[in-house]
């Protein structure tokens, strides 16, 4: 493995990047903070984090005030160092546990919950400060909400097909296309209902990958991250 390539030594660098499901944010994202040597963070794994411990609760979803509540209780650890994909809840390893489809098919009920959303956004917010504002963040309102003065704002977008393919690969082929409907296309459309992440707001640059590889995907981003940051 090349070692990092470090971008503004002794300056800040956030990089915010926001996409829809499949996208490849996350994966594309840790890459780039690895060869980057940034910190990374995956916003999307902090509500998935969240699910699991209200689903492990036994709470009613629809509730709001009983979901902000547990928000604000739960003891969430999540590694920010993009060779190490750890998350625990409680102390308990759920790095796997958050991917199953169940918390998948639940997470929007959490994601569209303001209040868990401004509990969330304001432990992201720390968590980048604690990070000395050098950070690949990346989710939903990443460039709009959480580092809107971030020095680089993309939006990492795909075709349907593409993020639908790509998601059936992430999960091994273990789910049919219904599944993963609800896991990327109607998980999209309920999301979408508190924030926009289909259209890339003013000043905010979109990398479309929807006919690019991994590799390919990677060096787009790392390009616009060196044409606008050097």
């Amino acid at each position: 493995m090349s070692k990092p390539t470090p971008v503004r030594l002794g300056k800040s660098l956030v990089v915010a990047i926001d996409g829809p499901s499949g996208s490849g944010k996350s994966s594309v994202s840790q890459e780039v903070a690895r060869r980057l040597g940034l910190a990374y963070l995956d916003t999307g794994a902090m509500y998935r984090a969240v699910t699991w411990h209200c689903v492990n609760l036994g709470l009613d979803l629809d509730d709001a005030v009983a979901v902000e509540q547990a928000t604000r209780s739960v003891e969430l650890s999540l590694s920010t160092d993009p060779d190490a994909d750890f998350v625990a809840v409680g102390g308990a390893d759920v790095t796997a546990a958050i991917r199953e489809p169940d918390v998948s098919t639940a997470v929007s009920a959490i994601a569209t919950k303001l209040g868990a959303r401004a509990e969330l956004i304001r432990m992201q917010q720390q968590m980048i400060s604690d990070a000395g504002h050098r950070m690949v963040v990346e989710g939903r309102d990443i460039t709009t909400v959480v580092a809107p003065d971030a020095e680089v704002r993309l939006l990492l977008t795909a075709s349907e097909e593409a993020r639908m393919a790509r998601r059936g690969m992430q999960l091994g082929g273990t789910q049919n296309s219904r599944q993963l409907s609800t896991q990327v296309l109607e998980r999209d459309k309920k999301d979408s209902t508190v924030v926009n992440f289909h259209q890339a707001a003013d000043g905010v640059v979109t990398v479309d990958s929807s006919d690019l590889d991994f590799e390919e995907t990677v060096q787009a981003v790392l390009d616009a991250v060196h044409s606008i940051a050097d």
